[in-house]
């Protein structure tokens, strides 16, 4: 005998769905994808300097800060 894993959810998702059209979202969102962009394009450099790792490193964590910030506008976790 097989052991099988559902994988299809059999119930409605318990939590609400957020508001992606809120302009503050739309914004959050926006600056948080421009800021991931240019960590990327700051590591993807064959000649990345220490300073261009530490812009980068920035650029990333400024990212993950907007991120937290878009979750908390949307209930998700505690700012």
């Amino acid at each position: 005998m097989t052991n099988v894993i559902a994988l299809v959810r059999t119930h409605a998702p318990t939590q609400s769905t957020t508001d992606t059209t809120h302009p503050e979202a739309i914004r959050l969102h926006g600056l948080a994808s421009n800021a991931l962009n240019m960590a990327a394009s700051l590591l993807s450099r064959t000649d990345t300097t220490p300073a261009q790792l530490q812009q980068a490193t920035a650029r990333a964590v400024r990212a993950a800060t907007l991120l937290k910030r878009l979750s908390a506008m949307n209930g998700e976790v505690a700012a």
